[in-house]
């Protein structure tokens, strides 16, 4: 069972590339937050194919409908989303979708239709005789299912899953933002060779106060400035290089690997686990068990493996840590500064220059894409399902936490109990 989060809060998807449609459920939403479905939308088109030039060139509306776990008092309001339309036989069925209400409690489901579909494309891989891209999941997804697998467009291994995990973490966000100010942010930070000077870790650092919080008019207009640019970055000059190099990569039919910078600022402290539960782990799962990825780092990363305790240690005043080496993490435990993380992406698998492969059936073959659309750099759109992933495990790390410290009012039904 695929499950990102849990045991409080979770989300679980379904849905191939090229189905019908991708579903969604998000389990354990407190109730009374307030839903609208344009929020979540907006997070859905940061994440769509075809709303950034440099990415693949199909193109999805990916508009979302809302089928439970809202109501509002207002119908008109609640009722007034997406109109649902199914035909069967001779029959023929209509309802509309909601719009924006409170959350019950109870599971949140929602779908996605998928349109732009050019199942043709992928003949190539059809069968036993069917070629294998080098770097893709064709060959030992086909003898996992013992041939039962969906070929058309990488089936559930696509990309076009994450949409589930972009709709849960927009409720996430929702409350994090709500009861603690919490803001998701993300800034490509490299792509290939080239590497931006400015970071995100380091911007939020210098304009967080010392216990690592920023005002959220200062976090909204950052938020501003990293989508203004061709990538989602926070230096303009490497963006415009790093668009530039993607463009001519393009051209020459290859991919190139990228990096993304994945932020949480305004963070509750102490939230998490110490050891096997810890929300390290949680969160090196979740970001590196994303398409694509091939490491994670927090804090400062892969550099303390060249430093002296004594140089990589955090300084402590009464007011709080004075440098975030640790990423807002110690011993899997939230410190309130800002959670800081770096996830490298591989090139994208699926390219039209000639390489050596096999059929599935073991038969060696010159191998060359014959069609298709695909990203030129993968990264270019992953930093929304980045963000998604970290307030999924932030608030699960935070409903875990809540599960210790019961109040015994909350138990009172009648006034006399």
């Amino acid at each position: 069972m695929e499950i990102i989060g849990g045991p409080l809060f979770g989300v679980a998807g379904a849905g191939e590339s090229h189905g019908p449609g991708v579903t969604t459920i998000v389990f354990g939403c407190t109730p009374g937050l307030w839903i609208d479905r344009n929020y979540v939308q907006s997070y859905l088109d940061r994440r769509r194919p075809g709303a950034n030039k440099l990415g693949t060139p199909r193109r999805e509306d990916d508009k979302v409908a809302f089928l439970s776990g809202l109501y509002c008092e207002d119908h008109d309001n609640l009722l007034s989303g997406p109109k649902l339309e199914l035909s069967v036989d001779d029959v023929s069925l209509d309802t509309c979708a909601y719009e924006k209400g409170f959350t019950t409690g109870e599971p949140i489901a929602a779908i996605v239709l998928s349109a732009a579909k050019r199942s043709q494309d992928y003949a190539q891989f059809l069968g036993s005789e069917g070629e294998v891209r080098p770097g893709h999941t064709d060959l030992v997804k086909y003898y996992q299912s013992k041939g039962f697998v969906d070929p058309r467009g990488g089936g559930r291994s696509s990309y076009r899953s994450t949409i589930s995990e972009v709709i849960g973490g927009s409720i996430a966000r929702i409350f994090l933002e709500e009861h603690f100010s919490t803001v998701l942010l993300s800034s490509i930070c490299q792509v290939g060779p080239i590497v931006a000077k400015s970071t995100l870790g380091e911007y939020v650092e210098e304009i967080s106060d010392c216990n690592g919080r920023i005002r959220l008019e200062e976090l909204n207009k950052l938020q501003t400035e990293l989508s203004q640019n061709s990538i989602h970055t926070i230096d303009s000059t490497f963006a415009g290089e790093a668009a530039d190099f993607i463009t001519k990569i393009r051209k020459q039919k290859d991919s190139v690997g990228a990096a993304v910078e994945v932020v949480a600022v305004n963070v509750p402290a102490l939230i998490g686990a110490p050891l096997y539960k810890s929300l390290k782990s949680r969160l090196m799962s979740a970001l590196g068990g994303l398409h694509a990825v091939q490491a994670c780092e927090i804090g400062a990363g892969y550099d303390v493996s060249q430093r002296f305790g004594s140089m990589n240690n955090d300084p402590i005043r009464s007011s709080g840590y004075v440098s975030n080496n640790h990423g807002g993490l110690l011993g899997g435990i939230t410190t309130g500064k800002p959670l800081v993380c770096r996830v490298s992406f591989k090139p994208t698998s699926t390219i039209a220059k000639q390489q050596l492969s096999i059929r599935k059936n073991m038969e060696d073959v010159d191998f060359e894409l014959r069609k298709g659309r695909h990203d030129p750099c993968v990264g270019v759109r992953a930093g929304v399902t980045l963000e998604s992933r970290m307030a999924i495990e932030i608030m699960n790390a935070l409903m875990m936490h809540q599960s210790g410290c019961i109040d015994t009012k909350n138990f009172n039904l009648f006034k006399g109990d």
